[in-house]
């Protein structure tokens, strides 16, 4: 008598990504499993775009007068201070858009680094690329950091309205349901 595993064709990439799909579908409906694996794509896309800059600016000429190796690494130690002192201070999923989860904060982060600016972790970044621009003497990596304060830049105008309407909304929750309670 034949055993029903024979009838299955594990080999099947049609099985395969339905199997996966079945996996991802529950997984990604809970909104912290959902934040913590659009963190991990997040970061990994991250260091792929990080790698990337490297190779192209290895295949890129050197210019002396941009080689500025002392405030590179300077620009690039105040980046990271920035892109990982506002990861600590979030948390993963204040870090990894856990309010588009529906996963808030209880108040709005004001200590370091947000008290420097309001979006530390877009400008360190944008710092890095430039330290590594002038640490390289790279001409085409300041152009590449012109592009990532542009799009970071784009990404605020929809971003900060967005983050200060969902937390107006809660606290609007928040006031509605304490007058709810009251009894006059």
């Amino acid at each position: 008598m034949a055993h029903l595993v024979d009838y299955i064709d594990f080999s099947q990439k049609s099985f395969q990504g339905c199997a996966l799909f079945i996996l991802f579908n529950p997984l990604f409906w809970n909104p912290y499993y959902g934040c913590y694996f659009l963190g991990f794509i997040i970061f990994t896309l991250g260091l792929a775009r990080d790698h990337v800059y490297q190779l192209a600016l290895q295949d890129q000429p050197y210019y002396a007068p941009v080689h500025q190796p002392i405030l590179g690494s300077v620009l690039f130690g105040i980046g990271s201070i920035l892109v990982l002192s506002s990861m600590y201070a979030l948390g993963v999923t204040g870090t990894y858009l856990g309010d588009y989860f529906g996963i808030l904060m209880d108040a709005p982060v004001t200590g370091f680094p947000f008290n420097v600016t309001g979006s530390p972790m877009y400008w360190g970044s944008t710092l890095n690329f430039l330290g590594v621009a002038l640490y390289f003497g790279r001409v085409a990596g300041l152009l590449l950091t012109a592009e990532v304060f542009i799009v970071y830049w784009i990404a605020l105008q929809w971003e900060d309205p967005f983050t200060a309407e969902i937390y107006a909304k809660r606290e609007r929750e928040r006031a509605k349901s304490k007058q709810g309670g009251k009894s006059l």
